[in-house]
């Protein structure tokens, strides 16, 4: 069945009001997020959340830390979609920081 994957980026007014639908086509995956604002990982980015869908769940790890350092402000927001739509083996990506998103890839957001 398909799947509805919600996103939490804390204070950002974008939270829990997203998400990623995951159909059994799309399947396996592997889903992850960075955030320079929630939780208690050391970041070096802001943004408040960047999620990451791969064909591994390490690689989006990976790629999920990567480009969440990226985001220091909701400019970068253009430059970082460029930099994860060069990797190979990612599928696509969601960066929310504030009230700004950028979504990019093979991925459907619906309403949560």
């Amino acid at each position: 069945q398909p799947r509805r994957i919600g996103i939490y980026a804390g204070q950002s007014p974008l939270s829990q009001k997203v998400a990623l639908m995951v159909t059994p086509e799309q399947t396996p995956v592997g889903i992850c997020t960075s955030s320079g604002t929630v939780g208690h990982s050391l970041s070096f980015g802001m943004s408040d959340a960047t999620v990451i869908v791969a064909r591994s769940a390490a690689l989006a790890d990976a790629v999920a830390t990567a480009a969440g350092n990226r985001v220091k402000t909701p400019d970068d927001l253009e430059s970082v979609t460029g930099f994860v739509s060069g990797l190979n083996g990612v599928l696509g990506a969601v960066i929310i920081i504030g009230d700004k998103l950028a979504a990019w890839g093979d991925i459907q957001l619906v309403q949560m």
